[in-house]
């Protein structure tokens, strides 16, 4: 009797484990990606661009725009591309774009035209006229609202006394109030083959002035990203969120650890939390972008807690990743190794990696 059930007992286990086998999982890819400073060559008088004009410091020239178009694009078309998962990002953040028309040249190159990517970009009131936008697939992505939330920083740390106001970009005596411009958070929702899902795309205030000095600025624009996320929480207890971008800062840093609150990992989340899989990357020494010898993760993608929930019902985390293909890389010399950007008017791709995460789930 019990050699039978024994018997029993174990066919019962390979048929589960068969039919566990055939299971089938839809899987797209989400990323970001730093594009480095892809700005046209037409004078925008609106905007600081004339370092990237034919005379200005960088010689920027048609053939080079175009260039820099077909290398971004390059990468972009790769991105979580393998026997797995064939497709190119569905959802890709960007930033250091000087206009919508750039992000529109760009999707129109030979390897994404055919994906039907769409753009979704505003003007922010950054100096130097860069901007964050967010690429989509519309056979699979279908926004249903955006927004752009405006970053408020001033240089003592506080508002001037009369109210700051989005119009103060074109004020003449904006300078006057003391006011830090810098990229606004893109917000986007909408349906991701029927499911919501939401995406903040950053590119937080720079290192400029030192690490230190700086630092309020970056833990200013977490606040900002955790206020929104709580109040989409608000709303629906079961928010699927992907917010991402260039920090400027990395997984270990105050902004991100402390003022955002995401969790290295996945069993420190708890309810309407947030989980950064980049950090257990950063701490083994992984990064997108390298200065004097060290690597840093400030490109990040961090998720909100139902995406990591345990079943499969519905889109959910699965794994993250940083692409940095050989072709993107410095082949020889004292920077071998680090991102190929662009370098003694020779045109690259760019000074970061790209970073991405897929999105699963199981197929009914």
């Amino acid at each position: 009797m019990i050699n039978r059930f024994r018997i029993l007992l174990v066919t019962i286990l390979v048929v589960f484990a068969a039919k566990a086998q055939d299971k089938q999982y839809r899987v797209h890819t989400i990323a970001f990606y730093n594009l480095e400073n892809l700005f046209d060559t037409i004078n925008d008088p609106r905007t600081n661009d004339e370092e990237w004009l034919v005379t200005g410091s960088q010689h920027w020239t048609g053939a080079k725009y175009r260039k820099k178009l077909a290398n971004l694009s390059k990468v972009i078309s790769q991105i979580g591309v393998d026997e797995k998962q064939p497709n190119s990002p569905v959802v890709v953040g960007v930033a250091e774009v000087e206009n919508r028309k750039v992000l529109e040249d760009l999707v129109k190159q030979p390897g994404l035209a055919e994906k039907g990517y769409a753009v979704i970009h505003f003007d922010s009131p950054d100096k130097r006229g860069i901007d964050v936008g967010l690429l989509y697939q519309t056979k699979y992505f279908k926004p249903t609202s955006y927004i752009n939330i405006p970053l408020y920083i001033y240089e003592n740390g506080k508002a001037p006394d009369k109210a700051d106001s989005a119009d103060d970009a074109e004020d003449k005596n904006v300078a006057h109030n003391g006011r830090i411009y810098t990229r606004d958070q893109l917000l986007v929702t909408g349906m991701l083959d029927g499911e919501e899902v939401s995406f903040i795309v950053n590119h937080w205030p720079s290192r400029s002035g030192g690490e230190k000095k700086s630092s309020p600025n970056r833990e200013a624009a977490a606040a900002l990203n955790k206020k929104t996320i709580d109040s989409l929480y608000t709303i629906n207890p079961n928010l699927k969120l992907i917010t991402m971008g260039d920090l400027n800062d990395g997984p270990y840093n105050n902004s991100v650890k402390k003022v955002l609150g995401a969790k290295a990992h996945k069993d420190e989340v708890k309810e309407k939390g947030l989980f950064n899989p980049m950090a257990e990357m950063s701490d083994k020494g992984i990064g997108t972008l390298a200065y004097r010898d060290a690597w840093d993760l400030f490109d990040q993608m961090i998720v909100t807690e139902p995406l990591i929930k345990k079943d499969f019902s519905s889109f959910r985390f699965w794994k993250a990743g940083v692409w940095n293909k050989s072709f993107m890389t410095q082949p020889s010399g004292q920077y071998r190794g680090y991102p190929l950007r662009n370098s003694n008017g020779e045109v690259g791709y760019s000074d970061h990696f790209p970073v991405y995460i897929y999105l699963v789930k199981e197929q009914k």
